[in-house]
């Protein structure tokens, strides 16, 4: 699949975010974790992708849902405006 210029931005920002996880990328632009790490390697400095992927796997961050509370069953802030299929809700 191909991404235009806001979206490539805007999956590097979802990526960065340590409470977005990946499950919230495939449901807005259908694209697995192994397809952000692809756009994350193309589009960043090594370093900064070395950089990403660390964090992505530390303690700190809640990338995979395996490592988020239970309790915590959304993808988005509860007062963030409705987010549906690929459109990107203005901020």
């Amino acid at each position: 699949m191909t991404y235009n210029e806001r979206d490539i931005d805007r999956i590097i920002e979802m990526a960065w975010e340590d409470r977005t996880p990946f499950e919230a990328i495939l449901y807005q632009f259908g694209l697995s974790e192994s397809g952000v790490i692809h756009i994350m390697r193309k589009n960043l400095k090594v370093s900064s992708f070395k950089r990403w992927r660390k964090r992505v796997n530390s303690r700190v961050s809640l990338k995979h849902l395996k490592k988020r509370n239970p309790e915590i069953t959304r993808f988005k802030c509860s007062r963030q405006k409705e987010i549906t299929g690929n459109k990107i809700s203005k901020r």
